[in-house]
């Protein structure tokens, strides 16, 4: 990506984060007292993730779980028709609204609005056991939104892990300014649609 074009998305990120947050403040809202009246627990669901440098940062979303789902500490993948969703939680999930306070992250420069999902240390570790190349993410700012998650989905198995990185290594070399807007306005056509992924 060219310096022009690096410069174009920083711009982009910083203008359309503003704006989302904006926005869907009306959302947030109405997310935020939905969630703690369904069960009392915290609305703001932080987590460390690594990032850009291999950097850790702390990642926001909507809390989708029970406030004990990973009481014991150790770390579990969200899976298909997961128990430890909460009947809040699972339509913010299939929906992905609970992505929404990642707007911050993406305001704040931890993130963009596309690049890689970051994951948490945890399964970082175990997928660099298998393919090292995932340490060349780390020259990307963390995603939003991203190809991999669009066709890809939710990755609750290590096969899915691996292949996301595929097509995230495949970002890497091929990224533009231009496909970054497209990779947004498909995502944006498939959640307005409906579709579940």
């Amino acid at each position: 990506m060219t310096k022009r074009a690096a410069f174009a998305k920083r711009s982009f990120d910083l203008f359309g984060s503003i704006l989302g947050l904006i926005v869907f403040s009306p959302a947030f809202a109405a997310i935020y007292l939905l969630i703690k009246h369904e069960d009392g627990g915290p609305a703001i669901f932080k987590q460390e993730r690594i990032g850009y440098g291999g950097r850790p940062f702390t990642l926001y979303k909507f809390r989708s779980m029970e406030v004990s789902s990973e009481q014991d500490g150790h770390p579990v993948l969200c899976r298909k028709n997961d128990e430890r969703l909460t009947r809040i939680g699972r339509f913010l999930r299939e929906h992905h609204l609970d992505e929404l306070p990642q707007l911050w992250n993406v305001l704040t420069g931890k993130m963009s609005f596309v690049g890689p999902r970051p994951e948490r240390k945890f399964f970082v570790d175990q997928i660099t056991s298998i393919n090292a190349n995932y340490e060349l993410l780390y020259r990307l700012r963390p995603g939003l939104f991203s190809l991999a998650t669009l066709y890809n989905g939710y990755t609750d198995t290590m096969d899915k892990m691996l292949e996301r990185l595929r097509m995230d290594l495949d970002y890497l070399y091929n990224r533009t300014f231009r496909l970054d807007l497209k990779i947004i306005y498909l995502t944006a056509v498939s959640i307005l649609s409906g579709k579940k992924f």
